[in-house]
């Protein structure tokens, strides 16, 4: 099997900045239980680069970094200011009907990585969720954070009782066909989860070149989220 390279995932490169499609499982960061992650696979091609920010090891998507200070100093910049549009989408628990609806709820690490809100000593944390398309026991929803906490959005949602399927840290749960399928008849105990992991995808970012030119870019899902969508659009459009 080819060893994935940094090239495999480029979804935009000028002279300044490297746009990737992160895969699922892996890291942005050194992770001592992992082998590899995405600044050391960038870095066998672009020695001097760095991340301009984080994506959590079970999110994909959209990943930004910079070939050289100016370039990583301007976008961090514009990471501080809250200039740069992000957009996630995420396939969540239950019906919703979003329309920039604010969640505006302080979180805190606790043990083991755990995020949890704490509206006395916790940092500003804000996400705008908005209904994409409502399916049978579940929809597809636009989240826009405007603070980059850990684990923001999925605590977020988990607030507002919609968690993201399959995260099961905050309260998510597999769905199987079997749920949403008529006359489907086999067991859960037999059958496989539709998505055996978090759906959450940094789906477009938009920012400012160090020229001065505005970027926008966009992540295409992966094959699993994907056929996640296919088979929700076949058997269970709301």
């Amino acid at each position: 099997m080819k060893k994935l390279q940094i090239r495999d995932l480029i979804l935009f490169e000028n002279t300044d900045y490297l746009a990737i499609n992160k895969p699922y499982g892996i890291s942005t960061l050194e992770d001592r239980m992992e082998n590899t992650n995405i600044l050391a696979m960038a870095k066998e091609t672009f020695p001097d680069i760095q991340v301009c920010h984080r994506l959590d090891k079970d999110t994909s998507g959209i990943l930004m970094l910079a070939k050289n200070p100016e370039a990583y100093k301007h976008l961090a910049m514009q990471f501080q200011r809250r200039e740069v549009d992000k957009t996630y989408h995420a396939v969540v628990h239950g019906n919703t009907s979003f329309d920039h609806e604010l969640v505006d709820l302080p979180l805190t690490v606790k043990g083991h990585g755990i995020v949890k809100w704490d509206v006395q000593g916790g940092k500003e944390s804000t996400t705008y969720f908005t209904t994409l398309q409502n399916f049978k026991l579940c929809s597809l929803i636009e989240c826009k954070p405007l603070t980059g906490r850990r684990h923001q959005i999925r605590v977020h949602l988990k607030f507002i009782t919609h968690p993201i399927l399959a995260d099961t840290m905050y309260e998510g749960s597999l769905l199987f066909l079997s749920q949403i399928k008529r006359n489907y008849k086999a067991s859960q105990r037999d059958e496989k989860p539709m998505i055996n992991r978090m759906p959450l995808h940094a789906y477009s970012i938009a920012f400012e070149l160090v020229d001065g030119q505005s970027q926008y870019i966009e992540a295409p899902y992966p094959k699993d989220y994907e056929i996640l969508l296919r088979q929700l659009n076949k058997y269970a459009s709301a």
